[in-house]
């Protein structure tokens, strides 16, 4: 049989308010996005994953929503979405859905219904308790945006729990009814031909059914989250959750070739357990830990390792350097590492996930105090989101061509010498080493389906084969400031360098490293053609 689709694809995320406006409101939209798929053609990307486009008040920019089965104004109409939908598919783009089970906006139908009446019939679609003897919240649950996780609403003379915003009330999944509706959202958007889901933090899912306090974090540590200050024991990751992933792949399982993701920020050895018994979970459960990983060869290596022994038998692995919760990766370790990182997430083992702009070196924006849009920065300053949230930069033109006006968070600084105009004209941009490499990947089997397989290196470089029975390459990749050598166990031919001038040299046995750069390797194949861009 055939793999499916998704295993050798690269997934592009779009945040949809910042991708490309087409009506001038200084917010992107659905069909900001339609303007731009000849460019994600271009790039070589095989499927967009869109953050949440659904009916919402907005409280936390979509991830509150008030119905699922409508598209929100701001971003056009379900026409909208159709037309996006049938154009992508036109030109062999996979799209995939944020689904967000977890909790719905408090402007819900079913959370008015809920809060109306305690013996109402949706009463038990949300999470309501009585406080604790003697006064108080129910238990010490925190929310990740700071504060309490319950609210007392004096309508219905109880609390109800919330994760997140007190405006996302969390919806009760050990109720059956729920569990129903919510599949039923999934099949209107899979009978319109949606190719997936990513499941926003399905380890929420089910909360403990004693509702214990959770105990104190021994890690935490000065300038972390609030709500790290304790271990979420009874709050998330319930042994439960599984049952209730098995059920939504059920769901997609109904239509052919659908992929499921799930949004999982745990520690490895839990993560790995949500691709299921006899992987019938999700089908990727995101693989977050090159965002917190320290960037240096060794620390990667490791992980890689511990990564790659972790998996179930016949799981598929994933990787993520970027997504719209994280800072910017050419911040986080500058722009001469960029280039390495992007070498790093299209040749590991799996399906990659790329962020929109990070093809660019888009940098973590500063925002004004005044122009702050994030809830949680507003919660917990410090820790906001909008830095990586800002608009995609086309060209050197009035609002970098994502608007004709100012659009909803700034611009950053460089936009004029660093958008996609700029650097589609240069061979040498990173832009085009990510053209680069997503055609090589296409092309290279080992690249698509290959083993990975460590090779023994010192210092600050990382190296690793790519290999399948006919095609076998080399990735070199160095993490520091000066020059590396390494030795090769055969000859071969460069296929593509990160510096953008090596393609076509001969290496024997031995191969040396600038500063800050990442080489591709074809052994045992003599003389290779290089990559035409090169």
């Amino acid at each position: 049989m055939a793999d499916p689709w998704w295993k050798s694809a690269v997934l592009y995320q779009i945040y949809p308010r910042s991708f490309q406006d087409s009506d001038a409101d200084g917010i992107g939209d659905l069909r900001g996005i339609i303007e731009r798929l000849p460019y994600l053609v271009e790039l070589g990307v095989d499927a967009l994953w869109l953050s949440p486009i659904f009916a919402s008040p907005m409280a936390d920019f979509g991830y509150d929503i008030s119905d699922y089965t409508a598209v929100d104004p701001l971003f056009g109409s379900l026409a909208d979405f159709d037309a996006l939908l049938r154009e992508a598919h036109a030109v062999g783009l996979k799209v995939v859905l944020d689904f967000v089970p977890n909790h719905t906006s408090a402007e819900h139908p079913w959370f008015r219904e809920s809060r109306a009446s305690r013996d109402g019939p949706k009463r038990d679609w949300y999470i309501w308790r009585d406080g604790a003897l003697g006064g108080g919240k129910p238990n010490n649950w925190l929310s990740e945006f700071g504060g309490s996780a319950w609210t007392y609403d004096d309508p219905a003379g109880q609390y109800y729990y919330h994760a997140f915003l007190a405006a996302q009330p969390d919806l009760n999944w050990r109720n059956p009814a729920v569990r129903a509706a919510m599949h039923d959202v999934m099949r209107f958007w899979l009978g319109r031909g949606v190719d997936g889901f990513r499941v926003d933090v399905i380890w929420h899912l089910i909360k403990d059914d004693q509702f214990r306090d959770n105990p104190p974090n021994p890690d935490f540590c000065a300038g972390d989250p609030p709500h790290r200050r304790q271990l979420p024991l009874y709050s998330a990751d319930r042994p439960e959750v599984h049952e209730l992933v098995r059920e939504l792949r059920s769901v997609v399982d109904e239509f052919p070739e659908r992929l499921l993701i799930g949004e999982i920020y745990l520690p490895l050895d839990r993560l790995v357990k949500y691709y299921g018994r006899d992987l019938a979970g999700v089908h990727l459960p995101f693989n977050f830990s090159l965002l917190e990983t320290p960037w240096d060869a060794r620390a990667v290596a490791r992980l890689i390792d511990r990564y790659e022994a972790l998996l179930p038998e016949g799981a598929w692995p994933n990787w993520v350097l970027g997504n719209h919760d994280r800072p910017r990766v050419a911040s986080r370790i500058g722009q001469a590492q960029a280039r390495v990182a992007a070498m790093l997430l299209l040749t590991l083992r799996g399906t990659p996930t790329l962020y929109y702009g990070d093809e660019i070196g888009l940098l973590q924006v500063a925002i004004p105090a005044e122009r702050v849009q994030d809830p949680f920065e507003k919660n917990v300053p410090g820790l906001g989101r909008d830095g990586c949230r800002t608009p995609m930069q086309w060209g050197a033109c009035a609002f970098a061509g994502f608007s004709e006006v100012s659009p909803w968070l700034p611009l950053a600084e460089n936009f004029a010498g660093n958008n996609v105009a700029c650097q589609g004209a240069d061979p040498a941009s990173l832009l085009n080493l990510y053209r680069r490499l997503i055609g090589l990947r296409r092309r290279r089997p080992a690249l698509r389906r290959g083993a990975y397989r460590p090779l023994q290196a010192v210092g600050d470089v990382l190296a690793y084969f790519r290999e399948t029975e006919d095609d076998r390459l080399l990735v070199a990749l160095n993490f520091d400031g000066g020059r590396a050598a390494l030795t090769i166990p055969s000859p071969g031919t460069v296929m593509l360098s990160s510096s953008g001038d090596r393609a076509g040299e001969d290496v024997v046995y031995s191969l040396t490293l600038r500063p800050h750069e990442g080489v591709i390797v074809a052994l045992g194949l003599g003389r290779t053609e290089p990559t035409s861009a090169n």
